[in-house]
């Protein structure tokens, strides 16, 4: 059973925390260790084409912030977790399975995809901002519970 009074609270964790491992992997990751053009290389190298990267360092950056805001949680964390499911299959699925691998395997990824869809199923939680799409399946839930 939920502990309805907990919940929210664990949701509102999970979110800030991956909204603000988002934003660390797209910016600090990509623009500063990597570089934008070093990560534009890697990406052809594995076949995809190098303009990629700004829109995935875009999406991971904008997505990461709007986690921590609570703003529209749902869309943004499956959109999140088609990245992350991209990134296990076209950066470390031919790697194995343990992300210790060289070049890191697809463990963390899917496993960080799992847990975007669980957020997007949880909802934002506490202190969110919020988003049609949250909101509404949030006034849903509330007229349910009301009744």
């Amino acid at each position: 059973m939920i502990d309805e009074n907990n919940a929210p609270f664990a949701a509102l964790l999970l979110r800030v925390s991956m909204g603000i491992l988002f934003i660390l992997h797209g910016v600090y990751v990509k623009v500063f260790v990597f570089t934008m053009a070093g990560t534009a290389s890697f990406f052809e190298s594995i076949g995809l084409p190098g303009w990629l990267v700004w829109p995935v360092m875009l999406v991971e950056t904008i997505g990461g912030i709007l986690l921590i805001l609570g703003l529209y949680t749902r869309p943004v964390a499956l959109l999140l977790a088609v990245v992350l499911l991209s990134a296990a299959f076209f950066g470390h699925g031919g790697n194995g399975w343990m992300f210790s691998n060289a070049n890191g395997g697809w463990e963390y990824p899917v496993f960080w995809a799992i847990a975007c869809v669980a957020l997007a199923l949880m909802g934002p939680g506490a202190h969110a901002i919020g988003g049609t799409a949250d909101t509404a399946k949030s006034a849903s839930a509330e007229q349910r519970s009301a009744s």
